[in-house]
């Protein structure tokens, strides 16, 4: 290729879309947005969803949510395992949005997706360790066996922080779908892209459809409906200020819907180590009792 035609290609533009049902809709309204980094620079026009993207992720999420809760928890760490490969795999893509995104040197971006990988690989590996460890047999008097063992609270919206645009977002959600739950996740406002792009991961790494739907968009247009949305199990308020956090919760009292408001919102420091409390926050318990029967004429019992 001559020098010459080289000064004349165009560079292709990446159109970002929303990931729903495991498809990349645009938003329903044809709305979008401009996305500028930390200098005010153009990089990119993110779908503005509505209202009616909102409950078209919730449709997917509750239709998901059957064959997801359902799998064995070993299968869900081998696809969420896989998700890290990918995030691997496109390190430099990640370590550049993030970086335009947070306004981070190139290396400080580096570390920070780094993180996030490691991240996602530490709550893969918790899909089947966390009911050994917040399930089990409890002593009751009398000849039963009582057995407590977690469930997934069901589909839960997930308002991802504005400050911290991936490993922010990786720590609120991996924890909800390692647990058997699926979620609708509010993208950061003004930094939606590498929550756009993690759709796009998603998509090839053998996690079912629905069991995760991004949407980007103003976070308090797209909260509000699914606050409210009766067939919303739970809310996560980790990207909401004071005061739609309050609205939130309101909105979510009208069907007892589990909401994790974390204290203080705008203070957290998403690269330490995290705890199980973000796990357990969507964790429903089943308390299973069984007559232990005896064993033979003696009398004896388990």
């Amino acid at each position: 290729m001559s020098e010459k035609s080289e000064q004349q290609r165009l560079s292709v533009f990446k159109t970002y879309k929303l990931y729903v049902g495991g498809k990349f809709p645009r938003s329903e309204s044809g709305r979008v947005y401009e996305v500028t980094d930390s200098k005010d620079k153009w990089l990119a026009n993110a779908p503005l969803s509505s209202r009616k993207d909102a409950r078209d992720a919730v449709v997917a999420a509750r239709k998901a949510f059957g064959g997801w809760s359902g799998a064995t928890a070993y299968n869900r760490g081998q696809i969420l395992y896989r998700v890290a490969e990918m995030l691997e795999g496109r390190r430099e893509q990640f370590t550049r949005e993030v970086a335009d995104a947070e306004g981070l040197s190139k290396s400080k971006a580096a570390a920070v997706v780094d993180a996030t990988i490691d991240r996602w690989v530490w709550y893969a590996g918790w899909t089947d360790k966390i009911a050994q460890v917040v399930g089990g047999g409890n002593p009751v008097a009398g000849p039963f066996f009582n057995l407590s063992s977690p469930e997934p609270t069901g589909v839960v919206a997930v308002l991802a922080p504005q400050e911290s645009s991936f490993l922010g977002l990786v720590s609120v959600l991996a924890p909800v779908i390692a647990t058997g739950n699926t979620a609708i996740v509010i993208a950061s406002e003004k930094s939606p892209l590498p929550a756009l792009s993690l759709g796009e991961v998603l998509a090839t790494s053998d996690v079912p459809g629905g069991v995760v739907n991004v949407l980007s968009g103003r976070t308090a247009e797209i909260a509000t409906p699914l606050a409210s949305h009766q067939d919303v199990n739970a809310i996560d308020l980790a990207g909401a200020d004071d005061v739609l956090a309050k609205e939130l919760e309101i909105a979510a009292a009208d069907n007892l819907k589990r909401v994790l408001r974390p204290q203080p919102v705008d203070n957290v420091d998403w690269s330490t180590t995290p705890g199980l409390d973000r796990m357990t926050a969507f964790l429903e318990t089943k308390t299973v009792w069984h007559p232990t029967g005896s064993l033979g004429a003696s009398g004896s019992a388990y």
